[in-house]
């Protein structure tokens, strides 16, 4: 089940979004992996992952240190799923 892009909000962090996207197949969650390191290596931003065989969560931090999630980040969170 996919999940949108959910902000969470932590008083001891910044804010960040997360999404989970589960995939059918090992190779379909591969080839999004392959796809997000491309994009993640052209901005430059790098989201902290973590993937099972047939899903991947992913969390957007905001770029600086206790800044909430802004426009950026919400266009980065886009173009992953652009990847999709």
């Amino acid at each position: 089940m996919d999940q949108p892009w959910t902000p969470r909000p932590k008083p001891e962090n910044p804010e960040r979004l997360e999404r989970r996207i589960e995939f059918p197949d090992y190779e379909s969650n591969r080839h999004f992996l392959e796809k997000l390191n491309d994009l993640s290596e052209q901005e430059g931003r790098f989201p902290d992952i973590s993937f099972g065989r047939t899903y991947v969560n992913i969390t957007l931090r905001a770029e600086g240190a206790d800044t909430p999630i802004g426009e950026a980040d919400h266009a980065f969170a886009a173009a992953i799923d652009g990847l999709l």
